[in-house]
């Protein structure tokens, strides 16, 4: 009876949303959104960046500019220059410009900034990740034939 009941309030939380949400992850929340929306400018191309900054390498997000703000302090949205601009309103000051054509939504404005109070860990590229061999099925890892 009360795994039942411990099973039928995990059910409810989760549906109603107020379990714990997943941490946010780089590779499948963050990096599709900068992808789109940030890394035209702040991305590899050096002949397409814009004031400097590289938001696809962490080193380089997290590094102060001239002026002693950096675009991204971990753990601290509050202080993030990317936080800041993002939800700016004034033309001048929001991310992405608008000649940009390019917008984000509340959601994904609301996702980077959890994002960065989370510590903004960033993750290699899938492609560059080591293989990981998955768990053989039925407890027979390490059988022989």
């Amino acid at each position: 009876m009360t795994s039942r009941l411990l099973l039928l309030t995990s059910f409810a939380l989760v549906s109603s949303g107020l379990a714990a949400p997943a941490k946010v992850q780089f590779n499948r929340d963050i990096r599709p959104i900068f992808s789109d929306t940030c890394f035209h400018c702040h991305g590899f191309d050096g002949k397409a960046r814009e004031a400097g900054l590289r938001l696809d390498i962490r080193e380089e997000a997290l590094k102060e500019n001239k002026d002693g703000t950096a675009p991204i302090v971990p753990g601290k949205p509050e202080a993030s220059e990317i936080i800041e601009r993002i939800f700016a309103t004034e033309k001048d000051e929001i991310m992405p410009p608008p000649k940009a054509h390019k917008e984000l939504t509340p959601v994904q404005k609301e996702l980077i900034k959890r994002w960065v109070a989370e510590g903004a860990e960033y993750e290699a590229l899938w492609a560059y990740a080591p293989l990981v061999r998955p768990a053989v099925p039925g407890g027979r890892e390490g059988a022989s034939d």
